[in-house]
């Protein structure tokens, strides 16, 4: 199976900037979907960005699609969470999951590994 692991969260300002990475524990293959989640505390997981692992195709939360860039560098098997202009409400504990199929979703249930996650607090 695949490994998933995290990092780069951390306590900001609003305003501020933070890149999140995930890092799989062998090469993820070209056609392996991956999606980042985040929980908040008494929230359910919420979808927050996903990318085609072999192509361009991503997807994102409607509050963050205009300050989050999701990104990819398949040859480190490394996802990214470009995150700017943070807000209060971006608190969370960010997860990353990848997905055995090919097409980016927004559900859960569809990835199939996932990392311990990494906090992210923003102040105001």
């Amino acid at each position: 199976q695949v490994q998933v692991e995290e990092s780069g969260g951390g306590s900001v300002q609003a305003g501020d900037s933070l890149r999140l990475s995930c890092t799989a524990s062998r090469r993820t293959a070209s056609n392996n979907a991956m999606g980042w989640f985040r929980q908040a505390p008494g929230r359910e997981r919420e979808f927050v960005a996903a990318i085609s692992w072999n192509g361009g195709t991503t997807n994102y939360l409607d509050s963050v699609q205009d300050r989050f860039t999701i990104s990819r560098d398949n040859a480190r098997s490394t996802a990214y969470l470009q995150m700017n202009l943070l807000k209060p409400e971006d608190t969370a504990v960010y997860y990353c999951a990848i997905s055995r199929r090919a097409v980016p979703s927004t559900t859960p249930n569809t990835y199939q590994y996932w990392g311990q996650g990494t906090q992210v607090t923003v102040s105001s």
